[in-house]
């Protein structure tokens, strides 16, 4: 098949260029000013406003297969990532049977080949069956064909159990995307400990549970050498150990997720799609993420996407699930309270969701260039939608964001080449 899209504002070499683009067999052939239309199976108009960017990528997924399918499948989350413009998902190891050997991954993968619309990259486990004690899995069987390698859900909980983790991910030079939680701390907690927290009675989770981890974390990255990865950061110390640890020269980047930019635990209400771990924090923390971000401590956005079942949602702040949808509003809630007033630019988060993740984790692709695979999405940056989770692709309905007014939606996703998702 040939694609030509012409008059579309190009990401190319970290600033927009208006350009046509011409795609051959999923491999882009053609950049210039003007390309003709002679020879395409198709052409598509971008009208010289919509912005033509390497795909998204999201490296903290939950597509709930093989075990949980209720809450989401391969195919429901791949083709909710399609449609948000995502050409690659890293899905997180909180499966049954957990990813801990080949035997368990080649479930997962099976079912990717089989139903994936989109890349849907796999993380291993840390330790054998994801439960952060115990024993460390067989890193070298599955370093090939992993992403890397997390207990998401789980933090590891000894430090010696980290350093020999790390020692062999670093050997393989495998990223380690470590799921940062004391338990010890933890007390029963389910959101942030704060002044909503107090005045509703509910119990609180301590800031010190996610950044104690961290803390450590870091000095064991220093000591050997590993590539670590902070999955979804929350706090303001979180922010500050890990700048002060890049300023060292530790191997350390980081994630954060937009409800963490854009919401904070005064914005809470007794309702389950407000719940998630970690939890919302105080606009202290929110404010200090966003420096985070403006400063480059923070790498990459991405969404923590975490289905769960109308029923698990449903039980309020207390009884409910932790765990909320974010693949569909990812980028419209970014560009319209980060970009729209003024406190990052688009190129900017451009690169913190789709060029940084393919850095950090080695993932192919990223570049408009003659030679690159076609994994593309073509934004809209200025509609206006509502946020409906009645209209998602995606079996979660649980969202933060439900009714929120954005600006900015993708329009079109093509993945090596071809039209995964359309609505131009």
């Amino acid at each position: 098949m040939t694609l030509l899209i012409k008059n579309a504002l190009c990401f190319i070499a970290d600033e927009f260029k208006k350009s046509d683009v011409f795609i051959t067999d999923g491999i882009i052939t053609d950049i210039s000013s003007t390309i003709s239309s002679n020879g395409a199976d198709r052409v598509i108009d971008a009208r010289d406003k919509y912005f033509l960017i390497p795909g998204f990528v999201d490296v903290h997924t939950h597509l709930r297969q093989p075990g949980f399918s209720y809450k989401e499948t391969i195919k429901s989350g791949s083709m909710a990532g399609a449609r948000a413009g995502y050409t690659a998902i890293c899905t997180m190891p909180n499966l049954n049977p957990a990813p801990d050997c080949l035997e368990n991954l080649k479930v997962q993968t099976d079912i990717i080949k089989r139903d994936a619309v989109i890349d849907v990259l796999p993380f291993g486990t840390i330790t054998k069956g994801r439960k952060g004690v115990g024993e460390v899995v067989d890193f070298k069987s599955m370093a090939d064909k992993v992403v890397g390698f997390s207990d998401d859900g789980t933090g590891v909980q000894t430090a010696e159990l980290m350093e020999e983790a790390m020692i062999q991910c670093a050997k393989l030079n495998k990223v380690i995307s470590a799921h940062c939680e004391v338990n010890d701390l933890l007390l029963g907690g389910y959101i942030h400990d704060g002044v909503y927290c107090k005045e509703h009675g509910h119990k609180g989770i301590c800031s010190e549970s996610e950044w104690a981890q961290i803390e450590r974390d870091c000095k064991l990255a220093e000591k050997t050498g590993c590539r670590y990865h902070v999955c979804h950061i929350s706090t303001k110390e979180s922010v500050d150990i890990i700048r002060k640890a890049k300023a060292r020269g530790v191997k350390v980047t980081c994630e954060t997720g937009p409800h963490y930019l854009t919401m904070c635990d005064e914005d809470l209400q007794e309702d389950g799609r407000f719940k998630m771990n970690p939890p919302l924090r105080s606009r202290e923390d929110m404010n200090a993420l966003i420096e985070g971000v403006k400063d480059g401590t923070i790498d990459v956005i991405a969404t923590d996407h975490a289905p769960h079942s109308k029923e698990e949602k449903s039980k309020g702040l207390k009884g409910s699930a932790m765990g909320v949808v974010g693949l569909e509003t990812a980028f419209g809630v970014l560009n319209t309270k980060l970009v729209k007033t003024g406190v990052i630019s688009l190129e900017k988060l451009i690169d913190m969701m789709s060029i940084r993740p393919r850095e950090i984790f080695d993932i192919p692709g990223g570049k408009i260039e003659v030679g690159a695979p076609a994994d593309l999405a073509l934004l809209d940056i200025d509609k206006k939608w509502c946020v409906d989770p009645e209209k998602f692709v995606t079996m979660g309905r649980a969202t933060p964001f439900q009714n929120w007014k954005l600006q900015g939606e993708n329009l079109l996703t093509i993945y090596k080449g071809e039209i995964v998702y359309e609505a131009i």
